[in-house]
């Protein structure tokens, strides 16, 4: 049966008369009485009464034939009804739309009661779709794929990542590629200019990159600059300047905002990967020694080089208006000559312009490099915002965050001053962006001494029920931050806010693949720490690796909640994993899944699944490619791995381990003979007991006259290994006497 809720309302378009259609004042207090009263839910020109009734529009039908259709049908399904009625159809093809009723007695009657009041149905306002509406819906019905690497790999099977470092190489050569081909396209733009597409879309078009004005014009060199042809720019520049044409103070300031963007030149592919990976400087503010900066020198990575095209064109322009001076002292502060874009403000000043905004919001975030200590930093950091003030420029939200910026390197001075900008922020209904509450944990919870979690608490209160959009560079690095200070915290309950915030709306979208590896990587090294082994097991299917690649820190965690919670019989799926990962040549992590191997007995289940670990890090400690490098064995290794070979009973392979010890002139350990004697002795294997006593003699031990004890006494000797086993004993002896 067909019911309302196959008839969704928001898909009815057409608007309807109540009283086109025969519908006496008997019929409406009958469709009353049986719950229709007149309300219907309408889909695709079918409108069916939402409680009881037997009311039906059906589409494109007369009345009459409709109804008579109807009536026939009686107690049948509603799509029989709808069937017959997109039969009915007046002559000429014309489809007219009527209300008819079920009743009999109203059939095919047309209503000339003059009383009858006309009601018309109110439709809600058009509901305008995303272009993406469709796409978003269909990716709301798949779920995340817990196995599957990030979607960016997936085009190319060979290029699915292993770990953290495969993954980042893969990416960024990825990113190369594309930076390849726009170099192609940007240098031989030539072969890059036939268009085939009928009709020809300007739009849906690739950008024109060659140059079509020719000649020495102020418009050629307007065409130039809009195509940032930096150096041909320059050249037309210089060429109109010796042929005493002069540029209009517009067409300087866009070869200004040109120069100031590259830093006087071309752009390189050195200065794109800096300007890439700005975001990561952040991190290692704290882990960079303290340098002594002096007035007047440029930081150590500056790229802005003296008497560059910037400011040879600078200082030859007839006449220089704010728009010049403020390009000029935002492009020193990019490429780092701080002291200089200082200089450059002071003459701005002396000119009587007035900066604009982001002049000051550039000089903010100089003040660093430009005084040494932190009360200083802070007075100039005071003395701009005086400068907005008097100049009545107005703060925005970038403002606010390069005063932040500048106090996360202030000290003590930061934490008291911090405050009492978000209260600034507050007053003058500036609302806060992710790069706003980054700085404030990083001034907080960067350092030796925490502060406690009342701070992380208010961010997250606001973060974790907002969708942000980025607005500020420092967007992204919020989540590490705040994930960081709950690991420093070691507080889990914080750390799923943070991860309830990630999840909200588009917030995921600041993590790029980077980001989002070091973000879940911290996030589950305080899972291991904080959460119950279930807990963390789960979360551990979840996230690797579609999320983050596991790192060997990360290993180690899990080793150590495994150990905590008695759960070691999960090692071996780890093991699997730590090979996928390309860790299966890590020495502290073998050293480490050995050790807790061997450490007990388990049921015998276990200990094959054990012996099959230790058969792989065996394999691994020999040469088997013409690439790989064997591993050097150690005494702990070799002793593990041999009780894990004994525990299981295999024998030989035990034996092969022992042998080893002599070879690498490293002493085994009591248990380990002991452990090795018994396996012998459970497969029944005489000879390799005599072996052991032999081995122990070879090397010394005081055990071995125990070792030569059991095996007299537990085993079944032949007489020849008796006589070997007496012979061990005189050779022994006669050591002994030479050493006396």
């Amino acid at each position: 049966m067909v019911s309302e809720r196959d008839f969704p309302s928001q898909h009815f378009v057409p608007r309807y008369n109540r009283t086109s259609c025969a519908t006496g004042s008997t019929t409406r207090s009958r469709r009353r009485r049986a719950g229709g009263a007149g309300r219907y839910h309408r889909s695709g020109g079918v409108a069916s009464p939402r409680r009881g009734g037997g009311t039906a529009l059906l589409p494109g039908g007369h009345c009459g034939s409709g109804g008579m259709a109807a009536r026939r049908l009686g107690g049948c399904s509603w799509h029989r009804v709808v069937l017959l009625s997109r039969r009915c159809c007046l002559p000429g093809g014309r489809r007219e739309h009527y209300r008819c009723s079920s009743s009999s007695t109203a059939l095919g009657k047309t209503v000339e009661n003059s009383e009858v009041t006309q009601e018309e149905i109110v439709l809600p306002r058009r509901k305008t779709w995303d272009k993406l509406a469709v796409l978003q819906t269909l990716a709301s019905t798949v779920n995340r794929d817990p196995t599957a690497a990030h979607y960016m790999f997936q085009d190319d099977p060979f290029l699915m990542p292993r770990n953290a470092a495969s993954s980042r190489l893969f990416s960024l050569s990825k990113e190369s590629g594309r930076n390849a081909a726009k170099y192609i396209i940007n240098q031989f733009p030539q072969y890059f200019d036939k268009t085939f597409a009928e009709p020809n879309v300007l739009c849906l078009m690739p950008e024109i990159l060659t140059p079509q004005i020719e000649g020495v014009s102020e418009e050629a060199l307007k065409e130039r600059i809009h195509l940032r042809k930096v150096k041909e720019s320059v050249d037309l520049f210089d060429q109109l300047l010796q042929a005493g044409t002069p540029v209009s103070l517009e067409t300087t300031n866009r070869l200004l905002d040109l120069l100031c963007f590259y830093g006087g030149g071309e752009s390189t592919p050195e200065e794109e990967k800096e300007d890439l990976e700005e975001p990561e400087v952040n991190a290692s503010e704290q882990k960079a020694p303290k340098r002594q900066l002096q007035r007047g020198s440029q930081l150590p990575g500056s790229r802005w080089r003296e008497n560059n095209n910037a400011e040879r064109i600078f200082k030859i322009m007839p006449e220089r208006n704010a728009h010049s001076y403020c390009t000029m002292i935002r492009g020193m502060v990019k490429h780092g000559a701080s002291a200089k874009a200082y200089d450059m403000y002071m003459d701005l000043l002396n000119e009587r312009h007035k900066a604009d905004v982001h002049t000051f919001n550039a000089l903010i975030t100089a003040v660093p490099y430009l005084k040494e200590r932190f009360l200083e930093r802070w007075e100039l950091a005071k003395v701009f915002l005086n400068h907005m003030a008097q100049q009545e420029v107005q703060p925005n939200l970038l403002t606010f965050n390069a005063l932040l910026k500048t106090l996360r390197r202030c000290g003590g001075v930061g934490r008291s001053m911090s405050l009492l900008v978000m209260k600034e922020m507050e007053a003058l209904d500036i609302e806060p962006s992710l790069a706003t509450y980054d700085h404030l944990l990083f001034i907080f919870y960067r350092g030796v001494d925490l502060h406690p979690s009342g701070i992380i608490s208010e961010v997250l209160d606001d973060v974790e029920n907002r969708s942000f959009t980025p607005q500020d560079p420092d967007d992204a690095n919020f989540f590490a931050t705040a994930m960081q200070a709950c690991c420093d915290l070691k507080d889990i309950k914080l750390a799923y806010r943070v991860n309830k915030a990630l999840e909200k709306g588009d917030n995921w979208k600041f993590l790029d693949v980077d980001r989002l590896n070091v973000y879940w990587s911290k996030f589950f090294s305080l899972l291991c720490m904080m959460e119950q082994i279930e807990v963390v097991l789960k979360w551990y299917k979840e996230m690797s690796p579609s999320l983050f690649y596991p790192n060997p820190k990360n290993i180690l965690d899990l080793f150590q909640a495994l150990d905590t919670a008695n759960h070691l019989e999960v090692l071996p799926s780890v093991w699997e994993d730590m090979k996928l990962l390309g860790f299966s040549r890590r020495q502290e992590l073998l050293e480490e899944l050995l050790s807790l191997m061997s450490r007990e007995q388990h049921p015998e289940e276990i200990q094959l699944a054990f012996a099959k670990c230790a058969e792989d890090i065996r394999a691994a400690h020999e040469q088997s490619g013409r690439e790989a490098v064997a591993l050097e064995w150690t005494g702990s290794t070799l002793g593990h791995v041999a009780l894990l070979f004994s525990r299981a009973g295999r024998t030989q392979d035990a034996w092969k381990m022992m042998e080893h010890f002599q070879k690498i002139n490293r002493i085994p350990t009591d248990q380990v003979m002991d452990e090795f004697l018994t396996c012998a002795k459970q497969t029944k294997s005489p000879d390799e007991a005599v072996k052991l006593v032999k081995l122990a003699a070879s090397l010394a031990l005081p055990s071995s006259q125990r070792l030569k004890s059991r095996t007299e006494t537990e085993f079944e000797l032949s007489e020849e290994q008796k006589r070997t086993l007496e012979s061990i004993k005189s050779d022994s002896d006669s050591s002994d006497s030479d050493c006396d």
